[in-house]
């Protein structure tokens, strides 16, 4: 496997792609709960997943879905619950695209 982020490094970074998401979407009038600010938080996840360590997962989903949160779905930073389903679906959905693209692909083939 090429080298990855370590698992801090990946959270940190999770930190900016969430802000730099959220500062994207506002300008398109998109920065609001729908399935496009979905779509783009899940990307994120996915493209920094190909960089980081399937056990940075948890914490670059749990980034976005903050920012989602905090931003597309209850405007204004702050957090807000609407219960246990839809939030732990948007929980698992950034974590799964994380965890799935930071995945390796490909045979494993024995050292000669």
């Amino acid at each position: 496997m090429p080298d990855r982020l370590p698992v801090a490094l990946s959270g940190a970074v999770a930190l900016l792609l969430g802000a730099a998401t959220a500062l994207t979407l506002a300008p398109l009038g998109e920065l609001r709960a729908g399935w496009f600010s979905l779509t783009a938080f899940a990307a994120g996840c996915a493209a920094l997943g190909t960089r980081s360590r399937p056990a940075a997962a948890p914490l670059v989903g749990l980034a976005a879905w903050l920012f989602h949160n905090g931003f597309a779905e209850h405007r204004y930073a702050e957090i807000g619950w609407a219960g246990p389903g839809p939030e732990a679906g948007h929980l698992a959905l950034f974590t799964a695209a994380a965890l799935l693209a930071a995945l390796p692909r490909g045979r494993v083939r024995p050292r000669k």
